[in-house]
């Protein structure tokens, strides 16, 4: 897991401890993705957007350029733009998503979806 981390955010430390800054004053959007037990987001990339994404939940499977990884709560996987990603479990879980750069729902290539879109 640790080829995943540590991307897409900067540690700050400080006496007591320190804190992850994940954006400071650029454009991005924040979401919490829901899958449902079962539930597979269609295998996609995006061109103007890297995405940060934290585990809420265990149970979440990331495959991401061909490679595929189940992530436990509190794990972090930064999908830089152009690289293909998908999100799926069996159990159900919860994704936070917080994209940095342009948000747009149009900018979404789909390589692969089990629901039939395009």
């Amino acid at each position: 897991m640790d080829e995943l981390k540590g991307r897409g955010y900067t540690v700050i430390g400080k006496p007591w401890g320190g804190f992850k800054q994940f954006i400071l004053n650029n454009e991005c959007t924040v979401k919490i993705l829901e899958v449902i037990p079962g539930g597979v987001l269609s295998l996609q990339s995006h061109e103007t957007r890297d995405e940060l994404w934290v585990a809420l939940d265990n149970g979440l499977i990331v495959e991401l350029n061909n490679k595929v990884f189940e992530l436990k709560k509190g794990d972090e996987v930064f999908i830089s733009k152009g690289s293909k990603h998908r999100l799926s479990s069996k159990v159900g879980g919860r994704m936070l998503e917080i994209s940095l750069g342009h948000f747009d729902e149009e900018d979404i290539k789909r390589y692969d979806d089990e629901y039939g879109r395009a």
